[in-house]
């Protein structure tokens, strides 16, 4: 039992169940009502089996990622984490590795199987191109100043935009056939890359504030994190900036929305994401100590997976 509760640990359980939540959601609270509606009409692609095994091959994919993190970051945790390091303790490097090539081809078979059924090689390209971007950042890209966030913030971004590229070809190839066909994937494109935006900032605050928190390790180990090469203060400014940029952003198109008598999902993003998050910038201009920066980043945590839950809203509002 010990050794399922470490592996669970290792490859986060946690991140992986948001991962489902997250595609899940967006597929049948936003892409089925909107592309099946009264209004709207498009021929999905994505079967309820595919959209599982497609859901499988990412998580698949994410924990390969999150075991090869923890097998290069062992000197790092040994100061950062010590009470939580797996790999190198209760798992040894040997069998993490083996578990991220398993894990990785699993992923890979799976996506490569979906791109066939679908006749959408985009879906295969992604994955590999998401098994590689993991294995460069936990290699190299984590250590230096930026790469490796941003890196992670798109990966968490395209969580949301393969359901896209999976379900709606033509809005890559221009297979559109008639005008409802093109405003359905226009609508549903604009609400992908609004959630996928949102996932791509809440990510990269969240990665600062990682990076802030285990500093320690991180300049011990020879990185160039954004907290050791630019200091604490400008890196506290550029996750006080992205912060502003989030909530202004949130609440302009909350007062769009309005318009259109979407009340209740106003209320809840302002009242449930966005005063969250203001209390995020506030919490942030007195942070100092790594408890500090550690709440701080499980704060925004929880803001993200509501945030990703307002999803909900749009069976309501599209029907």
């Amino acid at each position: 039992m010990k050794g399922v509760s470490d592996f669970l640990r290792v490859i986060r359980w946690q991140n992986l169940v948001f991962i489902a939540i997250t595609q899940l959601l967006f597929h049948f609270f936003v892409v089925v009502p909107s592309a099946t509606g009264s209004v709207y009409n498009f021929p999905l692609r994505l079967t309820t089996p595919l959209l599982l095994l497609l859901c499988f091959s990412s998580i698949c994919i994410a924990a390969a990622g999150y075991i090869i993190n923890d097998y290069f970051d062992i000197n790092i945790d040994e100061v950062n984490k010590p009470d939580k390091m797996v790999v190198g303790k209760t798992m040894s490097r040997r069998y993490a590795l083996l578990w991220h090539l398993i894990l990785s081809g699993v992923g890979l078979a799976i996506g490569i199987f979906v791109s066939i059924k679908l006749g959408n090689w985009l879906i295969a390209i992604g994955n590999f191109a998401c098994v590689g971007l993991l294995w460069h950042y936990s290699t190299s890209f984590k250590r230096q100043l930026l790469i490796g966030n941003v890196v992670i913030s798109a990966l968490t971004a395209w969580v949301i935009l393969v359901l896209l590229v999976a379900e709606l070809p033509g809005w890559w190839t221009g297979e559109l056939v008639n005008e409802a066909e093109k405003e359905t994937v226009a609508r549903l494109s604009r609400i992908g890359v609004l959630y996928a935006a949102f996932a791509f900032i809440i990510s990269l605050i969240r990665e600062v504030i990682k990076d802030l928190e285990d500093i320690e390790g991180d300049r011990k180990d020879g990185c160039t994190t954004m907290p050791i090469v630019w200091g604490i203060q400008a890196s506290k400014v550029f996750i006080g900036v992205w912060l502003v940029v989030l909530i202004s952003t949130l609440f302009i198109t909350q007062v769009y929305v309005i318009q259109f008598g979407w009340w209740y999902s106003a209320g809840y993003i302002i009242l449930l994401v966005v005063f969250p998050l203001i209390m995020v910038f506030k919490s942030l201009i007195k942070a100092s100590s790594t408890n500090h920066f550690t709440a701080l980043s499980r704060k925004v945590k929880w803001v993200m997976l509501l945030g990703i839950l307002s999803m909900v809203f749009f069976m309501i509002y599209t029907r």
